[in-house]
């Protein structure tokens, strides 16, 4: 008796409802592993990678790439490993040959006895998608790259190139055709002519694309941030050619040869100790309970840019971290989210924020608070400028010179309701005092 099971839309963390299915690991056919990745799919927060919670083959793909489903919405279905796909699951499958040219199809090789169910993201991968081989007949005048194994993507833009996919060389190892094969091939398609639109003359042009997945929980999440907190911004320009010289000695330091070290480093530091002394800067104003919740810990988020938009992941425990080990962290953490893949898990219980406009040449700006949180922190560029230097003499007069300098402009926004003017201009003067001169981290 053939059995099947449904994979079902999980919550990946947090009470997601909902998530956008944005692409297949896996066809019709494949026999996979407990764990092997079946597709990625993007949530509010990140697009995650779905392992399956299930052993045997692909008997059918019940969600179209593109789709937004809701938790608990049945996905893929897996049957056990003798089950053979019928004609109509083939045609769901994400890589296919042409049905009518089948005349033979291999069984699927034997998988190991299914192991049981483990949390998702968690066991071995070490055993690939295994893919059923095929024979295709091609004889009797088929049809154009008939028996070859592609993408159906790549199908469509082979018949609009007019391509004949039979003398596309693949480059991937399994020998599927992908769209990637077939660039500089054919001649493009005559573009479609523009349906009239009541004698309205178009000048110019517009793309559109859905708010959706990241960007909507993000750009709700600013828009309830500034409109319920009352923020106050406050700068400060500050020398920092001492944090440059300090950031040169670093690299060169064998400590600090798989860490990439920058400007950002030496302020998360400073604002880490910062905190020790200002500690309502990392509290939280609980409207709810009608409490300020101060926090022993700090969980350090990083503002980036993704492609799918911004991402706040932050560093748990930070401020129990050595220079070089918040270093790692910080590596780790920025590669990770401009992949746009972060774990939920690491965008939730952040405590204070840092967000990096410098790298784009930004002098500085008012940030808008992380939700939850009760200050962000903002670090423009580093750039070389003129300033006054001003030196003691023998005669214990001031002397004042001007040179060239390293200038960096901070911006700190708080929740005024419980952090005052005094408290949050201490905390960011605290900071500048150790970007200014980083000796005076030993004083925290």
């Amino acid at each position: 008796m053939v059995t099947s099971q449904e994979f079902k839309l999980p919550d990946v963390g947090e009470g997601l409802t909902e998530a956008e299915i944005v692409g297949w690991h896996v066809a019709v056919g494949d026999t996979i592993k407990v764990n092997d990745p079946v597709c990625d799919i993007e949530t509010a927060k990140s697009v995650v990678e779905l392992p399956s919670p299930y052993a045997g083959v692909v008997q059918e793909l019940l969600v179209e790439v593109g789709t937004e489903v809701q938790v608990g919405t049945p996905i893929i279905r897996i049957g056990d490993a003798a089950a053979e796909p019928s004609e109509s699951d083939a045609e769901t499958s994400e890589i296919e040959p042409e049905k009518s040219e089948i005349d033979a199809e291999t069984s699927a090789p034997e998988p190991e006895a299914e192991q049981p169910l483990t949390l998702v993201g968690y066991g071995s991968k070490e055993d690939a998608v295994v893919r059923r081989s095929r024979t295709v007949s091609t004889q009797n005048g088929s049809a154009a790259g008939a028996g070859v194994l592609a993408k159906p993507t790549a199908r469509k833009l082979a018949r609009d190139l007019g391509v004949d996919l039979a003398t596309v060389t693949p480059q991937r190892e399994d020998g599927v055709i992908t769209t990637a094969d077939l660039e500089g091939l054919g001649d493009a398609p005559e573009p479609a002519a523009p349906a009239p639109a009541a004698q309205v003359e178009s000048v110019g042009g517009e793309r559109r694309e859905p708010i959706k997945g990241l960007r909507k929980q993000m750009g709700q999440a600013m828009v309830d941030s500034a409109f319920t907190l009352p923020h106050v911004t406050i700068w400060t320009t500050v020398d920092v050619t001492r944090t440059s010289e300090l950031i040169t000695s670093l690299k060169a330091h064998r400590d600090f040869a798989d860490v990439r070290v920058g400007p950002l480093l030496v302020v998360a530091k400073a604002a880490l100790l910062a905190i020790r002394r200002s500690p309502i800067i990392n509290s939280w104003w609980d409207d709810a309970a009608q409490e300020i919740v101060f926090k022993d810990y700090v969980n350090l988020g990083i503002a980036a840019a993704t492609p799918r938009g911004l991402q706040v992941p932050n560093i748990k425990g930070a401020e129990r971290m050595s220079l070089v080990e918040l270093g790692i962290a910080l590596n780790e953490l920025t590669a990770t989210a401009r992949t746009g893949k972060t774990p939920p898990a690491d965008q939730t219980g952040g405590t204070f924020t840092i967000t990096n406009i410098g790298p784009f040449g930004i002098d500085g700006g008012a940030p808008i608070i992380n939700p939850g949180e009760s200050a962000i922190l903002s670090v423009g560029a580093v750039k070389r400028q003129p300033w006054v230097v001003s030196t003691g003499s023998t005669t214990g007069e001031v002397e004042e010179r001007i040179e060239p300098r390293d200038v960096c402009t901070l911006a700190l926004s708080f929740d005024h309701r419980h952090i005052d003017g005094e408290a949050g201009s201490r905390f960011l003067a605290d900071v500048a005092r150790i970007v200014e001169d980083p000796s005076t981290a030993l004083l925290f």
